[in-house]
């Protein structure tokens, strides 16, 4: 049975772009951009698919 971890001693950055704050920020504009984009088309697609159905 392996032992819990009880300190930070050793320990190191998984990503590769942990150091880097533009890559990590850079990352987050993008999924805002992605998400804010996929709202807008959503309200697009279903303001055109109510459209229709109106008389």
């Amino acid at each position: 049975m392996a032992s819990p971890i009880t300190t930070w001693e050793g320990a190191e950055a998984v990503f590769t772009f942990a150091d880097k704050p533009a890559v990590v920020f850079g990352i987050f504009v993008l999924s805002v951009i992605v998400t804010v984009g996929v709202i807008i088309s959503t309200y697009k697609h279903e303001n055109h698919s109510y459209i229709d159905y109106q008389e």
